[in-house]
């Protein structure tokens, strides 16, 4: 059987119907009149984004830095609690290895 245009086009007919063929013509009469268009308000969008972007960055940063801060003191408060549990009470602190 010998392919044919006529049978790709009654395919092409039944699946997308005459609405869907010229949609698709008109995007393609459309598109390099739409394009430049999109790109010029597409450029400042996209810079709009990665400058917020780095701005939430640079904010998560700092707060992030001084969660660490806190959560290190809050490590060093605690060690130096458990230190002087057991220089008072050298036999009843527990130790890691006896927990468990």
């Amino acid at each position: 059987m010998a392919f044919k245009v006529t049978d790709l086009w009654e395919n092409v007919a039944e699946e997308f119907g005459i609405p869907g063929i010229a949609a698709g013509l008109g995007a393609v009469v459309l598109a390099p009149l739409l394009i430049p268009a999109v790109g010029k308000v597409g450029k400042p969008v996209a810079k709009a984004a990665i400058k917020g972007s780095i701005v939430l960055y640079e904010k998560s940063r700092g707060v992030l830095a001084e969660a660490g801060e806190v959560l290190e003191d809050l490590v060093a408060e605690a060690k130096v609690e458990l230190a002087e549990q057991q220089t008072q009470n050298p036999g009843t602190a527990e130790t890691s290895s006896e927990v468990g």
